[in-house]
């Protein structure tokens, strides 16, 4: 195998900063590349709510005086030099407190909206990492992008790095985790990110319905373009209810396009040494899941006298793509039944408030915690029976997978990676791991889950269902590798 050098650019790395699930993929990947030989370096921005201390990164000298243009002017970036906890894949932050030193890493926490200046806070932060970067030896071998905020590196590295020694023979990945969050600007942004306003004009590159849009820069400037499941590849080209109007861009591109699905850090989501719940229990000892339960059921105060009853989870942010117009309309149906339903998410406010009058009616079967840390969401996943994911989209999700390690069925729409990692349970033969409906549709959500409760009261199958998940191996090593396998096609081409 080659010695292969990799530079990954994202907004977000798990533990340092952490807002979705692209956190969990920049801390997990670069571990697996790393076992198999890659040398993985990772850029994000050093945001406020990091503490560099605390992770241990110390301050690194700049070349030039660490100076990036943008527009008219010229801004000053810093550098700090850490590690992946556990390894010795490099981090580097890089900062400006004007752009980053902020509660939100990409809303106004005030206001829930996008920061006035999000287009600037990108392009500085891509244009740092480029300026930092190009004089580094040895050079990386492929700039692995991930998302909209780093969208115009491709363009970057072909149009003004490429005569750098440091990105001489560097090449391109763009990988798309949510076609949702494009990265739209006004016409002018173009300038600031330094290129020509002569470029924007119908169909080009920079140009998208009268906006700039970075994503799509990404994917057309890109050497190669991923997402994070097959489904959702092959999704986001086949209508604009999945690509948000850049299915025919992507379709142009198909023969540089692939998924390779996401995996799960599945030390840190292992019930059998989980720290967070208090009962850990594996295959063999489903008996102790009970433990976990209780703590739920007692951390969301509700009833616990009825123990046979399941207990129906959701995690999530609250909002459209999540499905929770198909939850709000099967909820007060789906509580009149013998069950507990437990919701751990935040977001729109006016869903929440739906949410919450829904759940007044029925105060010791359901609770709902309008907020999110770690340790609840491994509590959700040990303790409930019934994971539901109703998905409008869902490029890969994390949430099943972290469910079919727990023993907790999933209940999805056959969707992106939803449909790429739960198979439909079949009664008859005692195979699959969940249950799945097609249509975006409140009836098909309330059948499945209504097989669901109709097999929970014959407990010999609904063990051997919550086996038939628990026995699959959602590390990051095979995805790891079809991605080492990707870098090293890019090197021939």
């Amino acid at each position: 195998m080659p010695d292969l050098r990799v530079l990954m650019v994202a907004a977000e790395c798990a533990p340092f900063a952490k807002a979705g699930g692209l956190a969990d993929v920049l801390g997990a990947l670069p571990l697996a590349l790393e076992k198999l030989g890659v040398s993985v370096t990772i850029a994000i921005p050093r945001y406020g709510l990091i503490d560099p201390q605390k992770f241990g990164f110390e301050f690194f000298p700049s070349p030039d005086g660490g100076r990036v243009p943008l527009g008219f002017k010229s801004v000053s970036y810093d550098v700090h030099r850490g590690q992946l906890p556990g390894s010795s894949v490099e981090v580097f932050l890089i900062g400006n407190d004007l752009f980053f030193d902020r509660p939100g890493i990409y809303v106004d926490s005030t206001t829930g909206r996008d920061y006035p200046d999000q287009a600037d806070r990108w392009i500085f932060f891509q244009r740092a990492t480029m300026e930092f970067f190009k004089t580094r030896s040895p050079a990386p071998d492929i700039l692995h992008c991930h998302d909209h905020q780093t969208g115009l590196i491709p363009a970057y590295l072909l149009r003004f790095y490429r005569g750098d020694q440091g990105f001489r023979t560097t090449r391109s990945i763009f990988t798309i985790h949510n076609i949702g969050y494009q990265g739209l600007f006004p016409r002018e942004v173009l300038f600031r990110a330094g290129f020509s306003d002569s470029e924007f004009y119908p169909l080009s590159s920079f140009e998208f319905y009268g906006m700039v849009n970075f994503m799509k820069v990404g994917i057309e400037y890109a050497d190669l373009i991923t997402t994070v499941s097959p489904t959702y590849a092959r999704e986001i080209q086949e209508s604009s209810e999945f690509a948000f109007g850049l299915e025919g861009v992507l379709r142009q591109r198909s023969h540089r396009l692939l998924g390779i699905l996401n995996g799960i850090d599945d030390e840190l989501w292992n019930p059998e040494k989980d720290p967070l719940i208090p009962g850990n229990y594996s295959r063999t000892t489903l008996d102790d899941k009970v433990a976990d339960k209780k703590a739920l059921l007692q951390k969301y105060e509700l009833d616990a006298s009825h123990s046979d009853w399941p207990l129906l989870a959701m995690i999530s942010r609250i909002e459209a793509q999540k499905g929770f117009d198909l939850v709000v309309s099967i909820l007060e149906d789906l509580l009149a039944k013998d069950l507990y339903f437990v919701l751990l998410g935040s977001g729109n406010k006016e869903t929440e408030a739906y949410l919450r009058t829904i759940i007044k009616r029925h105060p010791r079967k359901a609770s709902i915690r309008f907020e999110f840390d770690n340790g609840s969401a491994h509590l959700v996943e040990a303790g409930a029976d019934i994971f539901l994911m109703p998905s409008k989209y869902e490029p890969c999700g994390l949430n099943q997978m972290y469910s079919l390690r727990y023993g907790t069925v999933p209940v999805v729409r056959k969707t992106g990676g939803l449909a790429d990692t739960i198979r439909e349970y079949d009664p008859a033969t005692g195979e699959g791991t969940g249950f799945v409906f097609s249509d975006y549709d409140p009836e098909q959500f309330k059948a499945a889950i209504n097989r669901a409760l109709a097999l929970w009261p014959w407990r010999t199958k609904w063990r051997q269902l919550m086996r038939n998940g628990m026995r699959l191996d959602w590390s990051w090593k095979e995805s790891a590798s079809k991605y080492l396998e990707t870098y090293v096609r890019l090197g021939k081409m």
